[in-house]
């Protein structure tokens, strides 16, 4: 059968682009190798903040009586909460059906190659198209550390589903993932070291907020090793007899090692590009090694478009959404364009921390003039009545004609509040355009108005 659009992966970005293109009245046909709604909703995005808000409601009972609430007794049970992530990831992959379905959308379960670029072979089945869109997202990479073949290890995947409670963790990599999954075991009492190869933890997001953070988490327990490189792994025996993992690294001060029960391997992802076929339609790649795409998501190669992970731009959900729509607004022919000046990134910790557009380090290495705008978050009555004894920082960055570069907000709810700068930065508003907006009080989003 011929389809006017074919499409290669079931994450955020394939299956907006099959929603999409299906309202359209477009005849669409979807392959997905494991199961719908790809990393994101089945093993990233949905199931570990379905886990850390569980993890923040056990620390909000915990510490209620800062509220003048009394709880005598606190727990928490692990199995029950990994059963509530996999019920929450359930309805959910279940309402994407739900979509692509009543949207004519054929969906294909099985393992996609490319054969040239208007032929898919799936099982013994091969499939017509006239457009490709290539959404087969990332992967998990594993660096080759020494050893790291001989010690038993958790990836992002394995801690997800993990029903028993380790006494002590190691996290090689202090970025998103990393850090979520440090908060959500801190918070639930383990013993948390977290080991960075760089000099600050969330590379990529404000630095100076990103140390505030880690300062908080230090408080709590958490160790951290920055500018520390992991040489080697290997297994040890714990004073029970039981299986260890002892970390063996080297910074400035000298060599050393760390041990625990369990082992977390988060280093980093890479897009998924073997095993498709891609050879057969060698699209022109980047240094990188990511595939080439213009302002609408267009490949080198007539017809092909790719959206999401593939691109290198930004390993994010909500990119690859956006990227999809503009895929297939191309294929039907709408004027549309793809903007990476105002991607918001989040990291939800408790408290969480959220950035768009330009960092100053970012500003910095570009040689753009800015000026940078700091106020507490106290300054917001909404955030001083929900956070009792909390700390927290909002930072905009102004060009020189006070255009809003960049936003970045450490405290809770900043994913919730980061969208209302973005807006600014991607219509380039000026400081006194974006102070002409009524925000609703009392509200946490009025300390962009208060810093303004």
């Amino acid at each position: 059968m011929k389809y006017q659009i074919a499409i290669i992966g079931g994450g955020p970005a394939g299956y907006t682009a099959a929603e999409t293109a299906g309202k359209a009245g477009l005849s669409v046909v979807l392959f997905e190798k494991r199961i719908l709604g790809g990393v994101c909703l089945n093993e990233g995005c949905i199931p570990t903040k379905t886990l850390l808000y569980s993890a923040k409601t056990y620390d909000s009972a915990r510490h209620a009586s800062k509220y003048a609430v009394n709880v005598s007794e606190v727990s928490f049970d692990l199995p029950k909460i990994i059963a509530r992530k996999q019920k929450v990831v359930r309805k959910l992959v279940l309402g994407v059906k739900g979509k692509l379905t009543a949207n004519n959308v054929t969906i294909v379960n099985g393992e996609a190659s490319i054969v040239d670029k208007n032929h898919i072979l799936c099982g013994d089945e091969t499939y017509e198209c006239d457009n490709l869109l290539l959404c087969t997202g990332s992967e998990t990479f594993i660096p080759p550390i020494p050893g790291i073949d001989t010690v038993p290890y958790w990836t992002h995947r394995d801690a997800l589903d993990n029903k028993e409670f380790p006494r002590s963790l190691v996290v090689i990599g202090g970025g998103v993932i990393g850090m979520e999954f440090a908060s959500f075991f801190n918070s639930l009492g383990v013993e948390v070291t977290v080991i960075e190869m760089l000099d600050e933890i969330l590379g990529g997001m404000d630095k100076e907020l990103s140390a505030m953070l880690r300062a908080e988490y230090a408080k709590r327990g958490i160790k951290f090793m920055l500018n520390t490189k992991v040489v080697s792994l290997d297994g040890s025996a714990g004073e029970n007899g039981e299986t260890q993992v002892r970390v063996n690294y080297e910074n400035a001060e000298g060599t050393g090692f760390s041990v625990a029960e369990k082992l977390l391997m988060s280093v980093g992802r890479r897009p998924v590009t073997k095993g498709l076929g891609l050879e057969n339609l060698n699209p022109e790649k980047t240094e990188r090694g990511n595939i080439r795409v213009d302002g609408q998501m267009r490949t080198s190669v007539t017809g092909v478009y790719a959206c999401g992970d593939l691109t290198g731009f930004s390993l994010l959900a909500h990119t690859a959404v956006r990227e999809a729509e503009v895929a297939v607004h191309a294929v039907l022919g709408k004027k549309d364009c793809m903007s990476y000046r105002a991607i918001p990134g989040v990291v939800y910790t408790n408290p969480e921390i959220a950035g768009v557009g330009d960092t100053e380090e970012a500003l910095q290495k570009k040689g753009i003039p800015y000026r940078t705008v700091k106020l507490p978050m106290a300054y917001s009555g909404r955030f001083v009545a929900e956070n009792e004894g909390v700390n927290g920082m909002c930072k905009l960055l102004l060009a020189e004609d006070d255009t809003v570069l960049g936003a970045h907000v450490l405290g809770n709810p900043a994913s919730e509040i980061i969208t209302l700068a973005g807006m600014a930065v991607e219509l380039k508003l000026t400081a006194a355009e974006w102070k002409k907006i009524v925000f609703p009080h009392p509200t946490v989003g009025e300390i962009f108005k208060e810093a303004l």
